[in-house]
């Protein structure tokens, strides 16, 4: 019996995952601190966001699939980050991936910037705003192999579009 308690009790331990588990210097988290061009308080954000635009780009969160306006938009123009106007996408850019959110093979250069985070459990790339740091979504390895390869899965309520001018 005491053999069997042993081996519960070892396999309960065992059960505590550490993969989670950031340990981070002091000086990795000097160096991970970024400062933004456009820094406001939380209470200035709410003020300025709607509350799922506040939820995704200041907490970090994940819209419902399927539910953004901007997913099916079709129309010639530049996506733009919802809290600093910072121009994020181009329309030609964008495509149908079938995951529920506004997809993008590129970025424009510079105003995406990226992290890893272990939210879920495993490692994703994480994008933000590169002015304001706003969260935007993930990058992905399975996107369009005729292009770049990348499927940029975009919160739409982290974009706002602004049509091309003719």
């Amino acid at each position: 019996m005491k053999k069997y308690v042993c081996i519960i009790l070892l396999i309960a331990a065992g059960c505590k995952g550490v993969s989670q588990d950031k340990e981070v210097s002091t000086a990795d988290a000097e160096e991970k601190t970024e400062t933004f061009k456009i820094v406001k308080s939380e209470q200035e954000w709410r003020e300025e966001l709607t509350d799922m635009q506040f939820y995704v780009l200041r907490k970090a969160g994940t819209e419902n699939a399927g539910s953004s306006e901007l997913l099916n938009n079709k129309k010639a123009g530049t996506y733009v980050c919802a809290g600093c106007g910072t121009a994020l996408f181009k329309s030609e850019n964008k495509f149908d991936s079938g995951s529920g959110w506004p997809s993008f093979d590129k970025e424009i250069e510079g105003n995406v910037a990226y992290d890893v985070d272990y939210k879920i459990g495993y490692k994703r790339t994480e994008e933000h705003c590169a002015v304001c740091g706003g969260h935007l979504g993930h990058v992905f390895e399975d996107g369009p192999r005729e292009t770049t390869g990348l499927r940029h899965c975009i919160n739409g309520a982290a974009l706002r579009f602004v049509p091309e001018e003719k």
